[in-house]
């Protein structure tokens, strides 16, 4: 016969007033730290009384009731409802549910209140999202649940965000098949497709960083701080139907912006009204981009104007400022941080100087008529106008013949003259590749990377001949000494005439890089030094300190270092011959190791955009292995070409890996042919140099670099 199974029995609840419970002195919650009575209190104001409380009848000394309670489990709400009391909300009489057990238990009341709090199983943080997604929906605001809840509104629309991901991946975060951090970064993008084809790229991968999650969701979109958007201004995209993607968790510089055609429509409308205003002064023409190449006005006369003297309330506006800025800078002397607000204000009124310092400039009515202006965006996001250049077939021509001086061709003032040339606006860099198939294996780099790099070079390198004027003193005489005595042929590296050499192939980015913008505050520095007149220009020459001279020599000659790549000719005539090119690089690395340049130092970072994206798949695991060892190439091996190339510029931010056009070669014996030869090599390119034709032994020249 079956052995009956023994029924339990749960203790008994009724309601005891307040005034006959007390603390029980075995409840094991004795820390108080992290523990809110006043937010409690607020909920049961708020709800009631939720979960009630465990009591055990006291007895006295003989085992008999003595009416009163204790409280084991529930000491947070005993003390609430205490609270609530001592600030007359609830009166010391009032009925409190408790759940009672018998004072004969066989059960330590110490388990009891340790079992209480060690048995309660904590809410999954999914759940609590998919509660607050309740309420909101049901009618509640999120500062209403946020108030409810004693915690910010900003956490309220956090977990809010955090529901709003994909509920296929929600169900894997709810099977621990990824992190909270993880979770975080997918609400950077709406999109709960995209969402999941990141999840399925990276779920077998090496690589499921948060960062890396955000970057490939955020991949085809604009950072707010690009200088596109703040030209455009956040607001009015988002006024005419941009969606503007946005990390609630971590900082994101405001954001990223989705919809880039939208973007550039906006900033392509934007310059064509700033062109028809600049258009309005009377221009023959106005050339107009996003981003103008270096070099844009190689080759084009600059008109030199006269700058318009401030008003008087300009002034005054210039006056008021300085002063309070003055003001500051003498309450704040000897501080070494400044409080964020007066640090704001500093900047504020610097911008605001700076403004007003900025005056425009005037030019001639004659001049209008044959010079132009080129409209761009600075780096910054600010308007540029760059107003007052001639081009050489504006230039008006000398007059016929002598003795008749008033007869020119192509008067400006001329009725029968050809009508001034409409604003041309071109913007849009180069053309979208085609990713072909690529073979394994390391193949030479593309000629148009091998030039777009050793462009960057070039520019480096005249920042840092002009920084030596030594070096450019040495370079110069050895160019003259091998014209006058030698005669060999080959121009090398030293472009020596000095002719301005232009790039035909460059990245986007290089009027952006500190070379570029070192070359042309230096250039613009002597520009406003250096006399139109020739005869005042000789006299102002003979007068410079010695000092003086040498930096203005070494500035001149910058502007002819040409180390640039290009497919050598092989049948004569223009162009550079094989030959020619091998001893262009020879003098250029020769030159680089002369003025200690470091093209990682200069400002060079390895991107998807400028170098990574644009080779093969095996070269950029062999960049990342150079600079950041084996075990991150190995981590990154699995991804596709686009994410490769992603991680790949995050991986070499900082390392100061150069791919090898780039890199300072090593000084070997042998002179400039074996210098050649290391750098023909680096650059993918198969011969040597002839030794009967072209050696030359420098150990002078080297010793004094």
């Amino acid at each position: 016969m079956a052995k009956a199974i023994r029924k339990i029995t749960l203790s008994s609840s009724r309601d005891i007033p307040f005034n006959k419970l007390v603390l029980s002195q075995a409840n094991v919650r004795r820390v108080k730290a992290g523990v809110s009575i006043e937010e409690l209190a607020e909920s049961i104001v708020r709800r009631g009384l939720i979960q009630s409380l465990h009591v055990r009848p006291v007895v006295d000394a003989d085992g008999q009731e003595t009416g009163m309670y204790e409280v084991p489990a529930g000491g947070r709400r005993y003390r609430a409802l205490e609270l609530l009391i001592r600030q007359k909300r609830l009166a010391k009489t009032v009925p409190v549910p408790c759940v009672v057990s018998d004072a004969d238990s066989g059960i330590l009341i110490d388990e009891v209140s340790l079992a209480e709090n060690i048995e309660r199983a904590p809410l999954h943080p999914l759940d609590q999202f998919r509660a607050f997604l309740a309420l909101r929906d049901k009618g509640m605001s999120e500062e209403a649940i946020a108030a409810a809840f004693f915690v910010p509104v900003q956490v309220v629309k956090q977990r809010l965000r955090l529901a709003a991901v994909s509920p296929a991946l929600l169900d894997i975060y709810a099977e621990d098949g990824m992190t909270l951090e993880m979770l975080m970064a997918f609400t950077v993008c709406e999109d709960h497709e995209r969402q999941e084809q990141v999840w399925n790229a990276i779920r077998n991968s090496w690589q499921k960083d948060p960062y890396h999650i955000r970057r490939l969701l955020t991949e085809t979109t604009v950072r707010a701080c690009d200088k596109r958007a703040v030209f455009v201004d956040i607001e009015q995209y988002e006024a005419a139907g941009g969606i503007v993607l946005r990390d609630l968790f971590q900082s994101d510089d405001g954001g990223w912006l989705q919809d880039v055609g939208l973007l550039d429509r906006l900033v392509t409308e934007k310059l064509k009204a700033a062109a028809d205003e600049i258009a309005g002064e009377g221009w023959k023409w106005v050339e107009v981009a996003v981003n103008l190449p270096y070099g844009a006005t190689h080759g084009l006369r600059e008109l030199v104007g006269t700058i318009v003297d401030p008003t008087e309330e300009d002034q005054a506006a210039r006056d008021t400022l300085q002063a309070e800025y003055n003001l500051l800078s003498d309450e704040y002397d000897g501080i070494e941080e400044l409080p964020d607000a007066v640090d704001q204000r500093f900047a504020e009124l610097e911008a605001a100087m700076e403004a007003l310092d900025n005056r425009p400039v005037s030019f001639e009515p004659a001049e209008f008529a044959i010079a132009g202006a080129f409209v761009s965006i600075n780096a910054d996001g600010s308007l540029l106008v760059d107003r007052g250049y001639v081009r050489p077939e504006d230039e008006v021509p000398v007059a016929r013949g002598e003795g008749d001086a008033n007869e020119v061709y192509g008067d400006a003032n001329d009725p029968a003259a050809p009508a001034s040339q409409r604003v041309v606006i071109t913007i849009g860099g180069q053309p979208a590749q085609i990713e072909e198939e690529e073979e394994d294996g390391i193949k030479p780099l593309p000629e148009r990377l091998l030039v777009e790099l050793t462009a960057h070079r070039t520019l480096a390198l005249r920042d840092a001949v002009a920084q030596h004027p030594e070096v450019a003193m040495t370079m110069l005489l050895h160019k003259l000494v091998r014209d006058t005595f030698q005669r060999r042929s080959g121009t090398g590296c030293l472009e020596a005439s000095i002719r301005h050499v232009f790039f035909p192939g460059q990245a986007d980015d290089l009027s952006d890089s500190p070379p570029a913008k070192a070359v042309a505050e230096r250039h613009q520095a002597w520009m406003h030094e250096i006399p139109d007149d020739d005869e005042a220009l000789w006299g102002w020459l003979a007068g410079l300190d010695e000092a003086s001279r040498m930096a203005l020599l070494a500035h001149c000659v910058s502007y002819g270092v040409n180390a640039l790549h290009e497919k050598p000719n092989p049948y004569g005539g223009s162009g550079v011959s094989e030959h020619g090119l091998k001893l262009r690089l020879a003098q250029a690395d020769r030159l680089a190791r002369a003025t200690g340049l470091d093209m990682a130092e200069a400002g060079w970072r390895p991107t998807a955009g400028n170098y990574l994206g644009r080779i093969t798949k095996a070269r950029i695991l062999q960049a990342v292995a150079e600079g950041k060892g084996q075990p991150a190439a190995d981590r990154i091996a699995l991804l596709k070409k686009g994410e490769m190339a992603s991680e790949a510029e995050t991986l070499l931010a900082d390392t100061g890996w150069l791919p090898e056009p780039l890199r300072l070669p090593a000084v070997e014996v042998g002179g400039e042919e074996t210098a050649a030869k290391d750098g023909i090599t680096a650059m993918g390119i198969e011969g040597t140099i002839d030794d009967s034709d072209e050696a030359i032994d420098t150990p002078h020249t080297i010793a004094a670099a």
